[in-house]
């Protein structure tokens, strides 16, 4: 498991009553362009709210952040998730443990997945809550990871198949991490994968299961994919957009299948909106599909199978949940900030 080293500087804090926790709030939106920052945020001491009938009081214990976060604290965007608002708790996918859960069929000490973190408690109905099974996979932090979006991708976005070249862009993210692996699983021959430093195509390829990687910056995506896959491409999992899609299509072979999972390029552009020019002319002639796949308007039925292939393969050492973990409420702005920045492998996740 690839795992950043923990930065304890902020542990969290011990709490002997319920009377107030902390949230994180948005404060100010960023410019286009501009690098997020400390004073985008605030910590606020807040009450802690008590459950009614029908409700759970939860306990926040491990949280993620991901490039969407970022799309999120602009005031309008296009991703099909409401922008964070000025003021109010940012909001995101998370672990936490029942404190009090009256009239409900829950317990104190169960664990259960919501979106609520960016704060320590978390009040949710019982009917949307979704029980974490802790005996599934081996670290229920694990269930924070974007392994069903990369099983989407490879199953039935680009339908990977036995014998397949893939290619993987962006894959030292969250999805592309474990993407090249869950290719793998599907009989892929061949897996190359797109990094932003060597660094990260140095883990590709020793820890991740990756034939050979190729490096943004370093010269023409298109050119770095010819050489390292000579017979073509036969199924693509993108998460960027941009060149790297353009070079995935003009490298593609006939019948070849493109996902597209993410858009990295414009998520987390330096200014304005880009778009990707594509040649039709070459999707049409070698019959190449090019198909956009969203796991929580289509693909639901996929996460409990991959939560199952994740557990066994965790457990054998066929497959690894490459993530970093900063610990303490006070480091999660730290997080997002870090993960836009391209500093991490896999997950971003923060311990409270």
């Amino acid at each position: 498991m690839t795992t950043a080293p923990s930065d304890r500087r902020h542990a969290p804090r011990t709490r002997h009553d319920l009377g107030t926790h902390r949230e994180i709030r948005l404060t100010a939106r960023p410019a286009p362009g501009a690098p997020l920052t400390d004073e985008l945020f605030e910590i606020v001491e807040v009450p802690t709210p008590s459950p009614e009938p029908g409700q759970l009081l939860v306990r926040t214990r491990v949280m993620s952040v991901a490039a969407v976060m970022r799309t999120l604290m602009d005031e309008t965007t296009d991703v099909p998730m409401h922008p964070f608002t000025l003021g109010e708790p940012l909001y995101g996918p998370a672990i936490g443990e029942v404190v009090s859960a009256p009239g409900t069929r829950f317990s104190p000490g169960d664990l259960v997945q919501h979106d609520l973190g960016w704060r320590e408690f978390a009040l949710q109905d019982a009917s949307a809550a979704k029980r974490v099974d802790p005996g599934l996979l081996p670290d229920p932090a694990a269930y924070l990871s974007q392994g069903p979006t990369a099983w989407m991708g490879v199953t039935r976005g680009a339908e990977v198949r036995p014998g397949d070249t893939v290619f993987v862009s962006g894959a030292a993210g969250g999805v592309g991490s474990l993407a090249g692996q869950a290719a793998r699983l599907r009989g892929a021959r061949w897996v190359v994968g797109s990094a932003g430093s060597q660094r990260k195509a140095d883990i590709l390829r020793e820890e991740l299961g990756y034939d050979a990687a190729i490096l943004r910056g370093e010269g023409s995506i298109e050119e770095q994919l010819r050489a390292v896959a000579p017979e073509g491409i036969d199924a693509v999992i993108d998460n960027v957009g941009g060149e790297q899609l353009q070079a995935s299509i003009a490298v593609a072979n006939r019948g070849a299948r493109i996902a597209i999972v993410g858009a990295l390029g414009t998520q987390l552009a330096a200014s304005g909106s880009p778009t990707t020019a594509i040649d039709t002319f070459s999707l049409l002639t070698r019959g190449i599909t090019l198909r956009g796949t969203v796991l929580h308007a289509d693909h639901l039925d996929l996460i409990p199978e991959w939560y199952h292939q994740f557990g066994a393969g965790l457990r054998d050492g066929t497959l690894t949940f490459p993530h970093s973990r900063l610990h303490g409420l006070d480091n999660a702005p730290r997080a997002l900030r870090e993960l836009v920045e391209g500093r991490h492998v896999g997950a971003v996740l923060v311990e409270l």
